[in-house]
């Protein structure tokens, strides 16, 4: 029986890999300098509104400033990814993952509009919100279940989020907006498998409202 494909190890790869050519194109593995991030699509408001490349939304959620951010990413994605793969759908999980770190991306331009963005982190803390939602729905049903795992995920997640306070270069506000994307959806979709739907077409008006509102913004400052 062939083994089951794992989407936790698939986006560990992509990431790694993209990571790697980063490397190559930097010659740094410790430190990505800006210049390559910015040119493999690193988050960066002006780029993206001014001269309208959108794709940087998504582009930077594959992108990493160093062998420790990455390091922290990837491990943090292969402990909760594992109870998302038990507790949701293929596509759910992809959603839930996707759709926080864009959210993130959008967030964090109306926050940081001059600095340059990357990571998974607003898609991995969306991933840590469906868990959370996933518990609640269940919470009659998993109590002593619900309560070792919010044990182990809080911790992990109050680490990143300390982490995230001490370090000014993370983005605390791309890991707020995963968060909050993160469990509306995985409270939705455990209430109702089918609601994946629902919660795909909430989040692509709100990109496109937000994005909208991102334009409006950027004329009324630089006007």
């Amino acid at each position: 029986m062939s083994k089951q494909i794992s989407i936790t190890n698939i986006l560990i790869t992509i990431n790694i890999f993209i990571y790697i050519l980063s490397v190559l194109l930097s010659k740094n593995i410790i430190d990505i300098d800006l210049d390559t991030l910015v040119d493999m699509g690193a988050l960066y408001a002006p780029l993206v509104i001014i001269k309208e490349e959108w794709y940087r939304v998504f582009s930077a959620i594959f992108l990493h400033g160093g062998l420790m951010h990455i390091t922290m990413n990837m491990v943090s994605l292969y402990i909760v990814g594992r109870g998302v793969e038990l507790y949701f759908s293929k596509p759910s999980y992809i959603a839930l993952y996707l759709f926080s770190g864009l959210m993130g991306s959008m967030v964090s331009l109306f926050v940081h509009p001059l600095s340059v963005g990357v990571g998974a982190s607003g898609a991995i803390f969306g991933i840590f919100g469906a868990i959370f939602g996933f518990f609640v729905v269940h919470r009659k049903h998993l109590a002593t279940q619900s309560q070792m795992v919010f044990k182990e995920f809080g911790t992990i997640l109050l680490l990143n989020l300390v982490l995230g306070l001490s370090i000014s270069s993370i983005d605390m506000s791309a890991h707020i907006a995963g968060v909050v994307v993160g469990f509306l959806g995985g409270y939705m979709i455990s209430k109702n498998p089918k609601s994946i739907y629902l919660f795909s077409i909430l989040m692509v008006i709100s990109l496109f409202v937000l994005a909208n509102l991102l334009q409006q913004y950027y004329v009324q400052v630089y006007s």
